[in-house]
Formats: C-alpha cells, structure tokens, sequence
C-alpha cells in the first residue's frame, strides 16, 4: 500500500503497571472477534505477573516442576512458556489482510523488531528459521506465539529485560528440552529499562511506513 489514505491508524497502550496474564488474554480475544474492517489496528506493550502459559497444542509434559506459578491454557501457537516481572510483552491485534501481510510476514516483523531493538544495545541477535524467536549465541533471548482468527492477529513477542530466570527452570521453555534463556541485562550493563524498549518500539513502528498515524495511550 503505498496512499496514505488506504493506510491503517494503529493505537499502541502501554501498560505501566503489571497486568495479569488472563485479563488481556481474554480482552485481545474479544477485541479480534468483535472488530471490523474499519477498527484500528493496536499494539500493547506490557509486563505480567508471573504466569506460565500453554500453547494450544501444549504438552503437559514440558511442564518439569511443579510451582506455585499458575498455569494458563491459552489458544496461541507453541508450547509451554513463562511471563513475569522484567520481561516485556508485546501483542499484535493486526489486520494482516488489509496490511498485505500472510503469517510469515508477521512472525519475521515480529523477529526483526527485536533484534533491531538489541541491536540498539551492541547485542548481536538472530532469528533460527526452524525455531521461532530471537537468539544470541545459543541461547533464547526472545519469544514469539501468535493467533490468526479470520485474517487477524493476536498474542506476539516477549523479550527478556532483567526477569528473575526461576519460571524457565520449571518448563522446557517452548517445548526445548535444555533451551538455556538469556536477558538483557545479563549481556549489556547497565541494561536498558522498560519504558526505555516501549520508546524504541513506539519510535519503530511511527517510521515504519505501515501505518498512517499512530496513537498511544498510557495504561
């Protein structure tokens, strides 16, 4: 799409405060049912209590130990991974047929973006063609799981900041027995905040080119 006119708006909220996992779980999932072809494109940025999430196909099995983390069954892509404090979250409720995009084109958007963001930071990241998300070295610095229902997108991508690692020692992070994680902070010091990364983001997606405006609302 080149005419501005023909161009989504997108409403990117950030969150600035931890959310709990299952109330955007359930809002993202209204939003892309009840939506039309006019609705605004949105992006949320955020971080979450601590939760472990199963993706729809989830095995129960990836799950090692038992916590006092709760379990959410989700309808994502992928297997079994945790969210908390210090990680940063971002959910795409995307229109992917009015932007031209197919699933591909949005997991690489989704992959790119982070590791433009590391790179930022002198942090060196790459994308494995057989395993979604980011990495560095051999470790997972970045995950991705997304819904398409009826052409549009849900759920997304979440990046370790400074996040305590207990949660992935529980599970086998999405479905990887032995996948080592690794964070911001443990790479580049000092490491850069959350609200430093919702800039960054908020910065990338204003020149992007894909929408033609863009509102962000803080939460």
């Amino acid at each position: 799409m080149t005419d501005v006119a023909q161009k989504p708006s997108l409403i990117i909220r950030q969150y600035n405060a931890l959310t709990a996992y299952e109330d955007r779980f359930l809002e993202m999932k209204q939003f892309t049912e009840t939506r039309d072809e006019h609705t605004p494109d949105e992006l949320w940025i955020l971080q979450h209590h601590d939760v472990l999430t199963q993706g729809q196909a989830g095995k129960p099995e990836h799950i090692l130990i038992p916590s006092n983390i709760p379990v959410v069954q989700t309808d994502r892509g992928g297997q079994v991974t945790w969210h908390g404090p210090g990680q940063l979250v971002t959910y795409f409720m995307f229109d992917l047929n009015r932007l031209g995009w197919n699933v591909r084109t949005l997991v690489s958007y989704a992959e790119n973006l982070m590791i433009e963001l590391l790179k930022k930071y002198n942090i060196d990241a790459y994308a494995k063609a057989d395993a979604p998300g980011v990495y560095v070295a051999e470790r997972k610095i970045g995950s991705l799981g997304f819904k398409i229902r009826k052409g549009r997108s849900y759920h997304g991508l979440s990046l370790n900041i400074d996040c305590d690692l207990h949660g992935f020692h529980t599970i086998n992070p999405c479905g990887y027995a032995g996948l080592e994680m690794v964070r911001i902070n443990d790479l580049v010091q000092p490491a850069p905040k959350f609200t430093d990364l919702c800039a960054e983001i908020i910065e990338t997606l204003n020149n992007s080119g894909y929408f033609k405006d863009v509102k962000v609302e803080q939460r």
